[in-house]
């Protein structure tokens, strides 16, 4: 036996007295934070690069020549360091700092929104002088200035600790805030004519240590000792970021990022941000309705419910008697009552959480999963998928990150431009049914660096004009070269995959959302059930989906606001929306956390599963589910990958739990026949933007301005032939939209955004074909 000691990992120092075990590496300032002592700061912010610009942050350390001050911020522990944060001198230059920065500052605590949760108000009280000894007169500007559709700048409070500035560019990669002027005159400040367009510009606003930045949906609605909060998980995409719901008067005011670290590190994108506005919407569906000739009319629960199971009850002798699509934009306690009612009550297999946008359950509950740590983490980044800064914003962020810091390199095969290709290792550009030829050959050319170390493969549906059974082969062939790669499916919709692994997917041989659609088109579709669901805004066709609903004899909707689907019900259940109702959900990664209800349910509208429960009642039947807690712990018996999934659990895991992965042999598909072009000169690639016309934006004020609107993207030397405004037809429809000359377009490839106001390119596919080809022609 040796007597040897292991190596120490740790590095002793002294904070203020008391021994510490700190990381190596690691700064001062958290190590006297993990210490128990709070050290004061404005610039430092641990998510970024720190730069030491407030000097807020002053210790004392001993050194060779006795105590000097340091800035703890840009000083890392050694071992047997002493430092100390309460000596005298170390009280003189902190309060000589604050009486430096309230020079200036307007001290219009009163009316500033940032007032009650302002780190310069509290550190004044803590750690400043008391009084200040000027009297000369401050400086003034405008204020505030719009510096996005968003942000408000007072440019008299900022106290230039660069924290915006450096997040704008470290974090987020849109540099679209600096420094401007010099000395005195020093201020932040947009670029001209640029505004600060990003799609993470709410975050500047919650880490601005003072009310220099402050968000227009939230400006002066409440202060912080007004609200009540809750953590919570957003749902607006499939990251699943932690959040804090805050409340007042049973009305949602702000939500505010929660430093998850395997998820979103404290950020959102503003779409998650500030959605809330659509919970609080006058337009939100109150009360059940039942049709009434051609108009939907208000009625009591009793009775919709009554019409809903008749709808139900008598589907009719048809192929398809009862069809149930949607599930994913609720709990996984909401898709898992959904499909118990659907499997031993209305006896259908013919259910889908997807509506033809996505990829097959089977193949994507097959995929060796992997998390966004592990995919931040990876020496490659294999990039078959969706724009991830339209779709999958914060996911973006940790890529990105992954890629800045050298950590990873992003090899990315995708038909046009996306927001990763600038930090990309190599961009692969791969024609619209000619994928899983691209990714083949790349992984040929790639081999070397692909075998240097972990492969995880961000896959999921770039185009919407094309087939998915591209993508399917694109990942058999991954598979097949890279056994060892995991995968991080990227679907967009909050719970995609926490209604897959809870049931509303396929059974038994029954039809996805794209036959279902088929299927009710023709009239053989008795009643076709919405949960959440809008075929006409989200399915990639939408001649079908309109077809569809025209077709099916009896349509029952479950959702939160009348949408162009939901308005051709027969019966329409006002569903309860998010921070209206307490479950779980499930992110991209299979990351089980909590949602927290904060606020009543508007009108008479009620949690999915309720509607579930009681519309078994109706039928004669009893899921036998109370509470939220009943659904949970059954979901949990019923269901192999939420095993261990309890509230009890839940709640000593802040970051959630992950779901088990029953990973399936890979399998060989063969790749689609690419038809030939014939008359049509451009190939069309349909994707989304993150502002689009679904609800969440639409219904959202201070969202729904900002929506580009749709318009067709050429190269430049494609463009040059035609005018401003141009016709743009298919095999299937035409559209008249604006064209845009773009880069980031090969030649012979057409790009329109997904699912836009007023116009939708859905209007142009045909989903039975592999690709969608289009002629671009001036108006007549």
């Amino acid at each position: 036996m040796s007597d040897t000691a292991p190596p120490k990992t740790t590095v002793s120092i002294s904070v203020d007295g008391r021994t510490h075990e700190a990381s190596p590496g690691q700064l001062v300032i958290d190590a006297c934070e993990d210490a128990g002592t709070y050290v004061p700061r404005f610039c430092y912010h641990p998510r970024m690069t720190p730069v030491g610009m407030c000097r807020q942050c002053l210790v004392e350390v001993e050194g060779p020549r006795g105590p000097m001050m340091v800035v703890s911020c840009m000083t890392p522990v050694a071992e047997g360091q002493v430092v100390r944060t309460d000596t005298p001198s170390v009280k003189k230059a902190q309060e000589g700092v604050l009486e430096f920065l309230l020079a200036n500052h307007p001290l219009d605590c009163p009316v500033c929104d940032k007032g009650g949760e302002c780190p310069l108000q509290d550190q004044a009280f803590s750690h400043g002088p008391g009084e200040s000894r000027y009297v000369e007169e401050k400086r003034h500007y405008e204020k505030p200035i719009p510096i996005s559709d968003l942000v408000l700048l007072d440019r008299e409070r900022c106290i230039l600790c660069d924290r915006c500035t450096r997040f704008a560019k470290e974090v987020a990669g849109d540099p679209l805030i600096h420094f401007a002027h010099r000395g005195n005159t020093t201020q932040v400040l947009t670029f001209p004519d640029e505004p600060f367009s990003s799609y993470f510009s709410g975050n500047t606003v919650q880490i601005c240590p003072v009310g220099a930045l402050t968000a227009k949906p939230y400006r002066f609605k409440a202060r912080p000792w007004d609200l009540d909060q809750t953590e919570s998980t957003c749902t607006t995409c499939s990251v699943g970021c932690r959040v804090v719901v805050q409340s007042s008067r049973n009305e949602l005011l702000r939500y505010q990022g929660v430093d998850s670290d395997p998820v979103n590190w404290g950020w959102l994108c503003d779409k998650g941000r500030f959605a809330f506005e659509a919970v609080n919407s006058s337009e939100r569906v109150r009360m059940p309705l039942v049709r009434s000739g051609d108009e939907l009319t208000e009625t009591t629960w009793a009775a919709a419910l009554d019409a809903a199971a008749t709808a139900l009850r008598t589907a009719g002798d048809v192929a398809v008697p009862i069809a149930v699509l949607g599930g994913a934009r609720g709990t996984n306690e909401d898709a898992y009552a959904w499909a118990k009612l659907a499997s031993e009550v209305l006896g259908t297999p013919h259910r889908d959480a997807q509506l033809g946008d996505g990829l097959p359950a089977a193949v994507v509950l097959g995929l060796p999963r992997a998390t966004l740590d592990e995919a931040a983490a990876a020496t490659t980044i294999l990039l078959i998928g969706p724009d991830l800064k339209e779709e999958l914003p914060v996911a973006y962020l940790r890529v990105r990150d992954s890629a800045e810091k050298r950590c990873s390199r992003i090899l990315e095969i995708s038909p046009v431009d996306t927001g990763l290709t600038p930090y990309a290792y190599r961009s692969v550009r791969s024609r619209p049914g000619e994928l899983p030829a691209a990714v083949r050959k790349a992984l040929a050319e790639e081999a070397g660096q692909l075998a240097k170390g972990p492969v995880v493969v961000v896959v999921g549906r770039h185009n919407l004009a094309e087939s998915d059974s591209a993508t399917v082969a694109a990942i058999a062939a991954v598979r097949a070269a890279l056994p060892d790669a995991t995968f991080l499916p990227a679907l967009r919709r909050g719970n995609v995959l926490g209604a897959l692994h809870a049931g509303l997917t396929p059974a038994d041989g029954g039809l996805d959302a794209t036959a279902i659609l088929e299927a009710a088109a023709a009239g053989t579709v008795g009643c076709l059930v919405l949960l959440g669901a809008d075929p006409i805004a989200d399915h990639p066709d939408r001649d079908l989906a309109r077809r569809a609903l025209a077709g099916a004899r009896r349509i029952v909707a479950v959702d939160t606001f009348v949408t162009g689907s939901s308005r051709q019900a027969d019966v329409l259940l006002p569903a309860a929306a998010f921070a209206e109702k307490s479950g779980t959900t499930t992110n991209l990664e299979g990351r089980v956390s909590t949602l927290a209800q904060k606020v009543t349910p508007v009108g008479q509208s009620r949690p999915d599963w309720v509607i579930a429960v009681e519309l078994a009642a109706r039928l004669g039947a009893d899921l036998g589910f109370e509470s939220t807690d009943d659904v949970t712990a059954a979901l949990a018996d019923a269901v192999p990958a939420f095993a261990g999934i309890t509230p009890a659990s839940l709640k000593a895991s802040r970051d959630g739990l992950l779901v088990t992965s029953e990973a399936a042999t890979a399998a060989a598909y063969e790749a689609p026949a690419v038809p030939t072009q014939g008359g049509y000169e451009f190939r069309l690639v349909v994707s989304r933007k993150l502002y689009d016309a679904g609800i969440a934006v639409a219904k959202s004020p201070d969202l729904a301005g900002i929506a580009a609107g749709a318009s067709v993207h050429l190269h430049p030397l494609d463009a040059e032939r035609f005018p401003a405004t141009v016709r743009v037809a298919s095999a299937r429809g035409a559209l008249a939209l604006p064209l845009v000359p773009d880069a980031g377009v090969p030649r012979g490839i057409a790009w329109i955004p997904a699912n836009q106001p007023d116009v939708s390119a859905g209007d142009l596919i045909d989903h039975s074909a592999v690709v969608t080809d289009v002629r671009v022609e001036s108006l007549p």
